[in-house]
């Protein structure tokens, strides 16, 4: 009796590079989205800040892209959304702009007239509630390599109470620095940008009203931002931007100590984020925004761009129609009627092999995730009581319209 071995497994398939998650030239000065969502699969080692870390995004990031999915174990051969798209803030895009319900930072370094924008984008820790990062206005006062870290009595007595240990008066630089290897002063003098010695609780609320980063990026940051960078703090969970032809909305959970009034009065506010220039596009291109997607979207942020216009109505009927079927070219709008847009982004979107991209600032070195490499909420000096230092704050939906108020006691 002949015995037929079995056929030999189907090749493994063969993914496409990811892209770079952290560099991007804008096509044109009006564009408002830049990069675009992967999908990766999982490794049998693999937690889910590994992929963060990999491709450049922080722990709230991936875990609200991945409802569901455990962050430890997610699972050999799971499919992983990576949110390595993202809408740029609704401020000048001048020096740095930091969008404190996104958890990330974005520089714009300087060009001249005629020169393509370029962007930089990294995801960030901020300060935990109660020790709030500020909004408002600032520059870049000072570089600092190896800093010494001197945290305040308060600080240190916050930090005891919190996790029972207690924290030296002085830390020199090194491993236990928890300022990491680099540091920007700012004209506020209580906060700072700086690295980590705990790079995996990047994308977290647990600083002391500072802004912390991946080592490998505020590294690249170092060489590239000068003392004198502007430095703009705003507070945008919902950001609005066009791309190809179409509005955008990227969701993002409203911060636990936002004081307006998203639950009762959010169409409103979304409103009023809408810019001048927004609003004449929408007329120009015979568009109007849904609002029943818009508001499935906020109920439930994935940080995902999702686009939500239709073509307005009109006395042409068959006008609009055309223009429809035009826009239809893109998957993204091919949705289901009544959906969010969500699922045909993500159908949309790139599989790409699970490693960290070209040209990417982190080669890999570190060791990998576990619950000791999140950070505590042990960072930067104590925050300056506002009543001595009250820093000004632009009211992002008014930013255009040049709105400004005040952080109070």
């Amino acid at each position: 009796m002949v015995v037929v071995p079995p056929p030999p497994p189907p090749p493994a398939p063969t993914y496409p590079a990811p892209i770079d998650t952290h560099k991007f030239v804008l096509s044109d000065a009006n564009e408002d989205v830049v990069g675009a969502v992967q999908i990766t699969i999982a490794s049998q080692s693999d937690t889910l800040l590994d992929i963060a870390r990999r491709f450049n995004v922080g722990y709230e990031e991936i875990e609200r892209a991945n409802p569901g999915v455990d962050i430890w174990l997610p699972g050999a051969g799971r499919r992983i959304i990576v949110p390595t798209q993202f809408v740029l803030p609704a401020a000048p895009r001048v020096g740095i702009v930091i969008d404190v319900a996104a958890l990330r930072l974005y520089y714009f370094p300087p060009h001249r007239a005629g020169e393509p924008i370029v962007v930089y984008t990294h995801p960030i820790g901020i300060g935990k509630d109660g020790w709030n990062t500020p909004e408002g206005v600032t520059k870049v006062t000072a570089r600092v390599k190896d800093p010494v870290w001197r945290p305040s009595a308060a600080l240190r007595r916050d930090h005891l109470q919190d996790s029972g240990e207690e924290v030296p008066a002085v830390v020199p630089p090194g491993p236990d620095n928890p300022l990491g290897s680099y540091e920007f002063k700012l004209g506020w003098p209580s906060y700072l940008i700086h690295g980590t010695n705990k790079p995996y609780g990047i994308g977290l609320r647990s600083s002391h009203g500072c802004v912390r980063l991946y080592p490998e990026d505020i590294e690249k940051l170092y060489t590239l931002v000068p003392v004198g960078t502007p430095v703009r703090v705003v507070n945008q969970p919902f950001l609005f931007g066009w791309h190809d032809h179409q509005l955008y909305l990227q969701a993002y959970n409203v911060l636990d100590d936002d004081k307006r009034d998203w639950q009762h009065a959010q169409k409103k506010l979304l409103t009023r984020m809408l810019s001048q220039s927004t609003r004449a596009t929408l007329q120009s291109e015979a568009l109007t925004i849904d609002w029943g997607r818009v508001m499935g979207l906020t109920a439930a942020p994935r940080g995902v761009p999702v686009p939500v216009t239709m073509a307005a109505a009109s006395e042409h009927p068959a006008a609009d129609t055309a223009t429809a079927d035009a826009r239809q070219t893109s998957p993204a709008v091919a949705d289901a009627a009544g959906g969010t847009g969500l699922d045909a982004v993500l159908a949309a979107a790139l599989v790409v092999q699970n490693r960290i991209p070209d040209g990417a600032n982190w080669q890999g070195d570190g060791e990998p995730a576990s619950a000791d490499a999140i950070d505590p909420a042990v960072d930067g000096p104590t925050p300056a009581p506002q009543s001595k230092s009250t820093p000004t704050v632009l009211d992002a939906p008014n930013q255009q319209r040049g709105v400004v108020r005040t952080l109070g006691n």
